[in-house]
């Protein structure tokens, strides 16, 4: 069992920037691959970004490429999705999600995730 929490979400003019933590307990984290979620009013959960279990691989969806930066530190158990140059379209609820993983692949369908934590609202103004 893998326990996660997300924090860091809130409100922000267009333009501006948040940075997402998800913090893991339980399993050993350095066996998860990490995947940030979000999900907006009225619209299916959507891929944002994903990091390998070691950190080496990342993979980014198209609308957040050059915007956000994901990252992970499994010293501190944690994941953290930088996000710059924030845009109205980037508000939904985010999800950070782990799956159990033998190599240093990046899963980008939620079906492959196992656990989920359970989002931090990110609001952005125009």
């Amino acid at each position: 069992q893998v326990q996660l929490v997300e924090s860091g979400g809130g409100s922000v003019q267009a333009g501006g920037s948040l940075r997402l933590s998800c913090a893991a307990s339980g399993r050993t984290f350095s066996n998860y691959a990490v995947g940030w979620f979000r999900q907006a009013p009225g619209k299916e959960r959507e891929f944002v970004a994903a990091i390998s279990k070691r950190g080496t691989s990342t993979y980014y969806a198209v609308s957040v490429k050059g915007r956000f930066t994901i990252s992970r530190d499994n010293a501190k158990n944690t994941v953290l999705l930088q996000m710059n140059s924030l845009k109205p379209g980037d508000m939904a609820v985010y999800y950070c999600a782990a799956a159990r993983r033998v190599a240093e692949t990046v899963p980008t369908a939620s079906y492959e995730y196992d656990y989920w934590g359970q989002g931090t609202q990110v609001t952005v103004s125009s």
